[in-house]
Order: structure tokens, then C-alpha cells, then sequence
């Protein structure tokens, strides 16, 4: 890039002192950018660990989801859109590595420049950047592109933006987005903002977008047809700028991937043994053993493969919306984990094959470790003793249950800690506060969500073995979301994938804010000092072993909320697909994560 301006001997004298000085450095751009240290992988790597560089191209992959769709911009509240669009019709300034726990690589930028304290980042446009359509990707796309999702945009933008105090062209390629505080996350997480083109979207109002605008992107996918709530079709662009890119190498080898919209999970199960669907992602261990031995299995034709991740758990379960006084109280919500019979419903839904959520971030070098805690942990939770509930820094472990359906213990202590909170059975067995209103709510779940029904079905009938009124509400995929959006609800289905670089996100998933703002990811409707304070140490956090105790401090704090009944992970995958896609034997250490299917399958008959 040419300079914008020559330097005069004046300004050299000025700058020449600083850099003689003790710890000044000058920031240089790289090719690469990692949460902590240095990237693992050099200016002139090849490829990605985990692909396969000498993939051929061609074949097609066929998904299917479970719902519906209304709109074609997954970059907005309003409306659904298809879940894997926003990966595959966008790409970023960078893209991650997901053989390393945060690391991001030059994508659309061909270079990326920080200081120490990270108190700004800066991009330099690949030159050779573009749109599908032929346009070249320029620094006002990129600065348009912030903004609009900053400030019209999902609510998940909204809260990045604010730190950004300038955001400016520095060159006919670069752009600088200085922030308002240093924050080590945040020149990563301002890498990974898709890139609209901005031409697309004059005159239009950006948040109110359905399907009549078809998307106008870099990635190596386009939108080649679609039925509103049936079916989106992808293709490769043969003209893809990035093609020959060594990020980009053994990555979209597929010439078409097509995503099918179903019903419920028998619908879309039935399309698959039918051979309408080319792949199946089985999230239940009885029905993978079970269910897949149909003759297409048996001839060879459909492959089982299991990938197996060393991610943290997440978290995966009922929540319970502590915006109802009826589960604000801490003994309640242990009541209703009491009476989840985990070790009978494991048994029944999935042969107790996967292992248990014992915590957010359990399954990880992130988890909260056994007994009370230690060290730099118990100095992080130690400011807030008097906020913390019982197990936080004592320990906290989930009860067990017999395994027998009457759970006798485990729904005696339920009742107990039912009473402590001030709800008794009256003479009819109708649990009642002081006031006399019984114990009344409703489960929502999202139509065809079949397994967490069956789940719902024997979890409802212990608790109403407890004296209280429940009800299982099933409503279409459009009204769930925005249900859920605007938290109506008392109790539903709650999941959340966590990372091995838990940073930003952390704001909207249990952050006080997001807790009353809409369309966040707080359902629980949490709100904690400690939890605002643990995730900011996070974000700020240089040294790895201080950001593991910030972690696991979190872990604890989360746990011993008990804001969700927690139910199983899969600590693999479990992918039938058609015996001609492959994937590479090196996995990473994310396994089967965003990023890896379809992005790194290939077509070989």
C-alpha cells in the first residue's frame, strides 16, 4: 500500500526517541492473530491442520432442518432464517483456525495490526476481495458493514459497537477501529463481523428484510434458488475471489449444498432413509444405536462416523425464567433439579451413553473443578461472598438418583426445599405460596422437538407428583422465536455451545444487560456483579493461567445459580452420511464445530 503521506524530518526526529525507548514497540501488521501468544500457524502456512489440501471439488451435500424460514438476512432480529446461511453466504476480515482455541487468520484482510494493550485494530483489504457479483470489497463496505450491524443489526452486534469510540479509513485498503478501553478480545471479535456489500442495501430498510433480497456476499457459496419455508439451494461460485488462497485450500470442495425444511425430526429422519437427505447429525445415543440399520446401512451406502471434541459441555436443559417470581428463588430452582430423575430419563432417551452436564464448562481444562474452591479461584470470588449462593465457593455437585422412577430421595428433598421457600400442598395436594396461588406454569418448546417433548413428558409428571400444574405448550418455530426474544415464557429448552475462548459473547448469553435487553441469549434473566465482573476479567485477562481460574470462577458462579435443569452432551458427533463424503482423518480440536461441515467435506465416489 502506498503511504498516505511522507514523512518529514520534523516528525522523524519526533518518533525516532520513542522507539529507542525501553518496552516501546511500534504494532506491526501480521498475517494472523491469536487470543494469547502468538499464532500457531506461519505467515507462509499452506493450509489448515485439519483439511485435506488436495481435496477434489464436486458432489453436493444435502441437510436437513427441523422448522422453518421467513427471511434471507441472518443478521437481523426480526424473522428465522436458515441457522448455516450466515456461515456460508459470509465471509469475515478474518477466519478462525478451529485447531486452536482462538485464533484468526488473514481472510478477506490480507493483514491485521494491535498494539500491546489492544486499545485499536486495523485491516488491510486483500486487494483482490470481492462480491459474487464481480465488485471489489472496499473499506467503505467494511465501515458501512459495522455500523449498520452495530446499530440496526441482532442485538448479539449491539453491545461490541458501543466500544468502538472511531471507527475510520486510513488508506484506500485499510481501516482502523479504535476502542473505547483496551480489551484483549475485542481486535478478534472485530474480525469476525460479515461483510455486507453496502450497495445492495441502499434505500432499504436493513432490519426489515425477509426473503425478497437474495444476499449479495464474498463467501465461495450463493443462494441459487429457494422456497420460502421449504428448501434453500447453495452453489459454488466458480468465480470465488478467494479460491486460490492457502486459508482457503481443502475448504468449499462441495458444488452444491442444499438445505430441506421439515416439520418435526420423524419428517426429516424419514427423508433421510428415503435418500431425500445425504447426511444426519444424531444428537441421541439409543437412536443412533437403534434407528440406523436400515437397508441403506446395511449395503454400505450410508457411512456412521463418530468425531469425537474436546470443547466444554455448554449447557443444555430447562431453564427456568427467574423474570417469574415463581423461580426466583434459589430453593426452588434446586427443587426442580431435584426432581429431574437424571439417571431414569438418561436410561430411557439415550441408553445413558452421554455423560451428564455437571457443568457449563465442564468436559474442558475450563471447568469448575470438584470441591471448594482454591487459590486464584477463591481470591476472584472472594469480593462477592455475600452475593454468592450456597456451593459456589464450598462446591457444588448435582444430585443422583437412584435410577428407579419414584426418585423417592431426591423428590423428598425437592418437597423440602419447596416448603423452606414458603410452597405447601393443600388438602387436595395442590402446592400453594402463603397467598394461596398454586404452583402454575408452562413448558414452551418449539414444535418437532421430539426428544426434549419425550424428556418433558416424565420430568412433568414428577413435578406434578409435587403438587404443581404444568403444562407442555408446543407453538411453530416463527412464534417460539419470538417468544423467546421477548422472554415469554416461563420454562423452555435452553442451549448454549461454549468455546475454549469464552470472551464477548459471555455479555449476552448471562450479562446483566442483556438480561433486559430483547432478543439476547440471557433467558435465565440472570443478573450478577459477579458474573459482570468474571466476564470482564475474561476479556481482560494476558496470562492463560489467569484466564483459566477467571473461567473456572465463572463456572462455579453459573452452576450454583441453578438456573437450568441440566440434561446430557455429546462429548462426539454422530454423522451418517453418504459413504462418498469424506472428511480428513486429522481432526481438530473443536471435532464437528462450525467450520467443519460441509466447509471441509469433499465428494470422492
Amino acid at each position: 500500500m502506498m503511504p498516505l503521506f511522507r514523512p518529514t524530518a520534523a516528525l522523524i526526529a519526533l518518533v525516532l526517541p520513542l522507539a529507542l525507548l525501553p518496552g516501546w514497540a511500534a504494532a506491526q501488521p501480521t498475517h494472523g492473530i491469536a487470543m494469547y501468544g502468538e499464532p500457531a500457524l506461519p505467515p507462509d502456512f499452506a493450509h489448515l491442520p485439519h483439511v485435506n489440501p488436495d481435496a477434489p471439488k464436486g458432489g453436493r451435500i444435502v441437510q436437513g432442518e427441523v422448522g422453518s424460514f421467513d427471511s434471507l438476512n441472518p443478521h437481523i432480529l426480526k424473522g428465522r432464517t436458515p441457522w448455516q446461511l450466515q456461515y456460508l453466504a459470509y465471509e469475515s476480515l478474518l477466519g478462525r483456525n478451529y485447531d486452536e482455541p482462538f485464533a484468526l487468520y488473514g481472510l478477506l484482510a490480507e493483514s491485521v495490526e494491535t498494539d500491546d494493550a489492544r486499545s485499536f485494530v486495523e485491516f488491510t483489504l486483500r486487494e483482490e476481495a470481492r462480491f459474487s457479483d464481480g465488485s471489489p470489497v472496499t473499506v467503505e463496505d467494511v465501515l458501512w458493514s459495522y455500523e449498520i450491524l452495530g446499530t440496526e443489526g441482532h442485538p448479539r452486534f449491539h453491545g461490541t459497537w458501543t466500544r468502538v469510540a472511531s471507527a475510520e479509513a486510513t488508506g484506500p485498503r485499510s481501516v482502523r477501529f479504535t476502542f473505547t478501553e483496551p480489551d484483549r478480545e475485542l481486535p478478534l471479535i472485530m474480525g469476525l463481523r460479515p461483510i455486507l456489500q453496502k450497495a445492495q442495501w441502499e434505500g432499504v430498510d436493513f432490519a426489515e428484510s425477509g426473503t425478497s433480497i437474495i444476499p449479495i456476499g464474498t463467501a465461495p457459496y450463493v443462494i441459487d434458488r429457494f422456497e420460502a419455508g421449504r428448501y434453500v439451494y447453495l452453489r459454488r461460485n466458480p468465480d470465488y475471489w478467494g479460491r486460490d488462497l492457502p486459508f482457503m485450500r481443502g475448504q468449499a470442495n462441495l458444488d452444491e449444498i442444499r438445505m430441506e425444511f421439515f416439520g418435526d425430526g420423524t419428517a426429516m429422519f424419514e427423508a433421510f432413509t428415503s435418500g431425500l437427505l445425504n447426511t444426519m447429525r444424531e444428537t441421541n445415543a439409543n437412536s443412533w444405536n437403534t434407528r440406523y440399520n436400515f437397508p441403506a446401512v446395511q449395503a454400505g451406502e450410508i457411512v456412521k462416523s463418530e468425531i469425537p471434541h474436546q470443547r466444554p459441555s455448554g449447557i443444555a436443559g430447562f431453564v427456568m425464567n427467574t423474570r417469574n417470581p415463581l423461580f426466583e428463588d434459589w430453593r426452588v430452582r434446586e427443587a426442580m433439579i431435584h426432581a429431574f430423575n437424571f439417571e431414569y430419563i438418561s436410561q430411557i432417551i439415550n441408553d445413558s451413553v452421554d455423560p451428564r452436564i455437571t457443568s457449563y464448562f465442564s468436559n474442558s481444562v475450563l471447568g469448575m473443578q470438584d470441591g471448594a474452591a482454591e487459590g486464584r479461584v477463591a481470591e476472584l470470588l472472594a469480593p462477592f461472598a455475600d452475593e454468592l449462593l450456597p456451593g459456589a465457593v464450598e462446591g457444588y455437585t448435582l444430585p443422583v438418583s437412584d435410577g428407579s422412577t419414584a426418585n423417592r430421595a431426591n423428590m423428598r428433598a425437592a418437597s423440602n426445599l419447596l416448603t423452606e421457600a414458603g410452597w405447601e400442598p393443600d388438602s387436595a395436594g395442590v402446592l400453594r405460596n402463603s397467598a394461596g396461588q398454586p404452583f402454575r406454569f408452562t413448558i414452551l418448546l418449539r414444535q418437532g422437538s421430539t426428544e426434549v417433548n419425550s424428556i418433558a413428558d416424565i420430568y412433568v409428571e414428577a413435578l406434578k407428583r409435587l403438587g404443581m400444574e404444568v403444562t407442555v405448550s408446543q407453538i411453530d418455530s416463527a412464534q417460539y422465536t419470538e417468544r423467546t426474544n421477548a422472554f415469554d415464557f416461563d420454562m423452555t429448552y435452553y442451549l448454549r455451545g461454549l468455546s475454549l475462548s469464552p470472551g464477548t459473547e459471555q455479555r449476552l448469553y448471562w450479562g446483566s444487560e442483556a438480561a433486559t435487553t430483547s432478543g439476547s441469549r440471557n433467558l435465565m434473566g440472570v443478573e450478577s456483579a459477579a458474573i459482570d465482573t468474571l466476564i470482564e476479567g475474561l476479556l481482560n485477562s494476558v496470562e492463560q493461567d489467569d484466564f483459566v481460574a477467571t473461567a473456572r470462577a465463572l463456572d462455579r458462579v453459573l452452576t450454583s445459580g441453578r438456573f437450568v435443569v441440566p440434561f446430557w452432551f455429546n462429548d462426539r458427533a454422530r454423522i451418517a452420511h453418504a459413504r462418498e463424503l469424506r472428511f480428513s482423518e486429522r481432526l481438530p480440536v473443536y471435532g464437528d464445530w462450525i467450520g467443519f461441515q460441509p466447509d471441509v467435506w469433499w465428494w470422492e465416489d
